[in-house]
């Protein structure tokens, strides 16, 4: 089997501006931090940042592409993401991998990787106790979907195997294998530990060791004295959790990061004026964000209602607001370059205030006050705000609530939520993202509590659709069927800007996000 690949063009390569005269004492003042100055790839020890603290280092658990940065350094999987500019993949922990026929794929490890702790090496049964266990009903892992039609995991050897689809499972090379559920883990030292663990890994086989966390400041890996494959560059990676772009723009700028994403408002000012020893780059996102209402609350039951704030919000105006004109408005929640991309919308980007009107008249709802849960966040508060005024210009009262990460990240559960602006991130096939929107996530990841049989549908029979043309009408017909249910209002897929320091050669996907193993030393 070969990957498949999606390119994207470079939008720019330059080395940029930053922030003039911040200082340390700045950006504890904006991120509640206290860094060591100098903190820079020097001396074997890579500085970087994340947006949000991690919530599990359990595969069957992680909650997006915040864990999975650490996962895929410290746990192996058959196969990892490309770096590059192009989707591809290439071997980990798998000496061959190959596509027998549409439901078997037989693989065979390497005989060199060994687990942490005292566990052993790696065999045929770890793939097949780290693949089964995320299908177990009874574990309830919240990264099921990502395995679809697995059915089993047959050993054929003690470091040979088959994996065994109920049916042909087209994201198999692009999801499941070489991002969360494809990572694998020791079944001694899980089971061990009761058959599923937390923050705190068991037993580790990766380049980097997961050497400790500090709940909202920092996560610190150490490079693995046994991992027999090719040498990490650094001795010591320390990724600190800072949710605003801006803080970490500060904190690059003070010296105490070497690699992190900064805020979209800031790549012209990055392009006017070039810092010596600094590189910015410019990527494409897969991230998607949108407004969504929960359709299980009683103010929001009015289809009627829902329509008129869909057709209310004017999204030129939050990108030319919060995020400076840097991102383009989008047409749902799969990507340009994507199968399944909507060439529009239905309800448009560019508000529509005289049809808005006419739906609240339809409505008959009067007095109209509603929330709008947000993370805090800069250009958040800034669309927040946006969207605040559109709706009030036909009637509706807006109150924003700001949450820090932790609280926001645990409001799917909450059935009196009424409108949010959220942010998921994304992988390389549409499945990822229909994923989560289907009736059995409701009140995990579907917060809208979305429920379409003709959707669950689609997304069952597109996992395995061959037909790619066939397979991305049936996306385009699951994200009309998401925006006429009158529970989404589609954003943007933002951009991915980032600067690094010149003695940091990053590794990074085509989307601008950081695969820590393959950094380098420039």
């Amino acid at each position: 089997m070969t990957s498949q690949n999606i390119t994207w063009s470079r939008v720019g390569l330059p080395r940029r501006a930053f922030l003039k005269g911040a200082t340390a004492l700045g950006l504890a003042s904006v991120a509640g931090l206290s860094l060591p100055r100098g903190a820079r790839a020097e001396g074997g020890t890579l500085k970087t940042r994340t947006y949000a603290d991690i919530r599990s280092m359990d595969p069957a658990f992680s909650q997006g592409v915040v864990d999975e940065e650490i996962h895929a350094a410290i746990y192996n999987k058959l196969i990892q993401y490309k770096p590059g500019r192009e989707w591809g993949w290439q071997l980990d922990a798998a000496a061959m991998v190959e596509q027998a026929d549409d439901t078997h794929i037989n693989f065979a490890l390497r005989d060199d990787i060994g687990f942490t702790g005292g566990f052993g090496a790696m065999t045929a049964e770890d793939v097949k106790f780290s693949f089964e266990r995320i299908i177990d009903d009874a574990l309830e892992s919240t990264n099921k979907p990502d395995w679809g039609p697995l059915d089993h995991v047959e050993v054929t050897g003690e470091r040979t195997g088959t994996i065994v689809l109920k049916n042909a499972f087209q994201p198999l090379w692009n999801i499941t294998l070489p991002y969360i559920a494809g990572n694998i883990v020791s079944k001694a030292a899980f089971e061990q530990a009761g058959g599923k663990i937390d923050t705190q890994p068991v037993a580790t086989s990766g380049p980097y060791l997961h050497a400790g966390w500090e709940p909202k400041q920092k996560t610190t890996l150490k490079r693995n004295p046994d991992w027999k494959g090719e040498a990490p560059a650094y001795d010591e990676i320390q990724i600190f959790h800072i949710d605003d772009e801006k803080a970490a723009e500060i904190a690059f700028e003070a010296g105490e990061i070497d690699f992190t994403r900064v805020s979209l408002d800031s790549v012209e000012r990055l392009k006017s004026a070039p810092i010596e020893g600094a590189t910015l780059d410019e990527y494409p996102s897969l991230y998607y964000a949108w407004v969504g209402m929960n359709l299980d609350n009683p103010k929001l039951a009015n289809i009627k209602l829902r329509q008129a704030i869909q057709y209310a919000i004017d999204v030129p105006s939050i990108m030319a607001g919060a995020y400076f004109g840097a991102a383009e408005p989008s047409t749902g929640i799969i990507a340009p370059g994507l199968a399944g991309h909507r060439e529009a919308s239905m309800t448009g980007a560019a508000a529509d205030l005289e049809k808005a009107q006419a739906l609240m008249a339809e409505s008959g709802e009067t007095n109209v006050s509603l929330t709008m849960d947000i993370l805090n966040k800069s250009a958040n508060v800034t669309a927040a705000q946006i969207i605040q005024a559109n709706l009030a210009a036909i009637g509706i009262t807006l109150e924003i609530k700001l949450n820090e990460g932790a609280t926001f990240w645990e409001l799917g559960s909450n059935e009196g939520l009424e409108l949010v602006l959220n942010r998921f991130s994304m992988t390389p096939d549409p499945y990822y993202a229909t994923s989560w929107f289907i009736a059995e996530q409701a009140g995990i990841w579907n917060w809208e509590r979305f429920r379409n049989e003709e959707f669950d549908q689609l997304h069952i029979a597109a996992q395995s659709e061959a037909d790619q043309a066939k397979r991305a009408e049936m996306y385009v017909r699951m994200q009309n069927l998401m925006e006429e249910s009158g529970a989404y209002k589609f954003i943007t897929h933002e951009s991915t800007p980032v600067i690094y320091r010149n003695t940091v050669a990053p590794a990074l996907r085509p989307d601008g996000l950081p695969l820590y193993r393959y950094f380098g030393a420039a």
